[in-house]
């Protein structure tokens, strides 16, 4: 039996083309809207550059850039040397975004691209995609001269208007990270003794887990995703060869007695 996929004029447009190819926003509109105008057109003369080595991920972030507006030609590459060869084939470029996944700046690898980029590209910015808002890993890529960290739990439109605010000239950081760093400003860190064991946001969710809170509301109070509360909930578990949650707040009253977490609410059983 044969499958076919409907589309529109702009899912043919999609559909055709060549995986690897930049993809411009001349050829993808909405068939609804009205065509691009002279300052879309000149836009759309300048190149976004999405390093990512797994080509699934490029090519549909890239795809879901254009078709939202963003009015720049996307090249997705699996490597910088990739965009290099194919440069002469594309408008000049204006912003490179490197997406690390899972990775941690401070691995070497990712370390020795961010500096690599910053070094042979030093007029264009660079955009970093993670699956992470951790505030320490903010920090170091901003030493790296990063000047964007989008971290993948936002959504496509905020992905656009950091990559506008860093082609303007300004610095793209996530809510979720300057009120982490708001909190710990006014506590001190003499306040957070769980700073020294567990990174900044998995300090706060081990505080919510020690008054009790599920993961719903864990997630709603510090803006993440569930599925995010839940793989800072496992790393947690593992740094403290825990097996549950109930065993992780009984560890920590155990290894921090008096301990009250910030707001001065006490710890409760959790459930």
């Amino acid at each position: 039996m044969s499958m076919g996929i409907a589309s529109n004029g702009a899912n043919a447009s999609l559909s055709k083309t060549p995986i690897g190819s930049p993809l411009s926003p001349h050829g993808l509109h909405d068939p609804g809207a009205e065509p691009p105008g002279s300052e879309a057109l000149a836009q759309a003369d300048r190149t976004l550059v999405i390093v990512d080595n797994r080509a699934l991920e490029r090519e549909c972030f890239a795809q879901s850039l254009v078709a939202r507006g963003l009015g720049l030609t996307v090249l997705p590459v699996g490597r910088i040397e990739d965009y290099m060869a194919k440069r002469e084939q594309v408008p000049p470029v204006c912003a490179i975004l490197l997406n690390i996944g899972g990775r941690r700046i401070g691995d070497p690898q990712v370390g020795e691209d961010i500096r690599r980029l910053s070094a042979e590209f030093a007029k264009i910015p660079l955009i970093l995609l993670a699956d992470t808002d951790e505030l320490p890993q903010i920090l170091q890529a901003l030493e790296y001269g990063v000047r964007g960290f989008i971290p993948t739990s936002v959504g496509i439109d905020v992905c656009i208007e950091a990559i506008g605010l860093a082609m303007a000239g300004g610095v793209f950081v996530p809510a979720s990270s300057v009120m982490a760093m708001r909190r710990l400003v006014e506590t001190g860190s003499d306040s957070r003794p769980l700073s020294g064991m567990f990174t900044l946001r998995q300090a706060e969710v081990v505080e919510a887990l020690r008054r009790g809170k599920a993961n719903k509301i864990i997630a709603y109070e510090l803006n993440l995703r569930e599925s995010t509360v839940k793989v800072h909930i496992r790393n947690i578990m593992r740094k403290l060869k825990a097996t549950n949650r109930t065993e992780v707040a009984f560890k920590i009253n155990h290894m921090f007695p008096g301990y009250t977490p910030v707001g001065g609410s006490q710890a409760t059983h959790p459930r």
